[in-house]
Formats: C-alpha cells, structure tokens, sequence
C-alpha cells in the first residue's frame, strides 16, 4: 500500500483505500464507525480502532493506521500499532490473551 500524500486513509468493508481529499475523509469519520473490537475482561478494555491517520511516522515500511490498546490493569498503556485489519485483528486477540495471562 502506498502513501496517501495527505497521510489520511478511510475503510472500505475492511479494506484501507487512500483518501487525497479532506472532506471525503472528514465525512467517512463523521458517518462510520472506527471500531475493529473491543474487549473487557473484568475492569480492563482491550480496545483496537482504526485510526485513519499513519502512525508510523516515518517512510520506512506500511502506513500503520489500526491501534489496540489496553487500559487498566497490570498492562495499562500497553499499545501497538498495524498496517492492515487482518493484523489488527490478530493484534487485538494477542492484547487479550496477555491480560487473560494475568488472571490465572
């Protein structure tokens, strides 16, 4: 996947489409929902998103733009960052399993 020049992706089904237009972009955010998954488990969120905007911060490999972080608990701030839904996904089920891994 190339660079957007306005570094701003949005979602088709599952699929990241660049977007070289400000508005169109601002629109898909006002009308879709970010969300990949979201998981508790007792009082701590697993939470994955797409964030629309590359996060890698460098040219240097794929635009990142999904995101699962974890918020309570031993992991609290844990955070990482994807190219692709796929790997959000599998991402978002690592982040789980860790904070499973405390429970027991």
């Amino acid at each position: 996947m190339s660079r957007s020049t306005l570094g701003k992706y949005i979602l088709d089904g599952h699929t990241v489409v660049e977007c070289h237009d400000l508005i169109e972009w601002a629109k898909w955010f006002e009308e879709n929902t970010r969300k990949v998954d979201k998981t508790m488990v007792d009082d701590v969120m697993i939470s994955t998103v797409f964030l629309g905007l590359d996060h890698s911060w460098t040219n240097n490999g794929p635009p990142l733009l999904f995101e699962t972080m974890i918020f309570g608990g031993e992991h609290d701030e844990y955070q990482e960052r994807y190219a692709t839904w796929d790997e959000a996904v599998a991402g978002h089920e690592v982040a789980v399993n860790l904070v499973r891994s405390d429970e027991q």
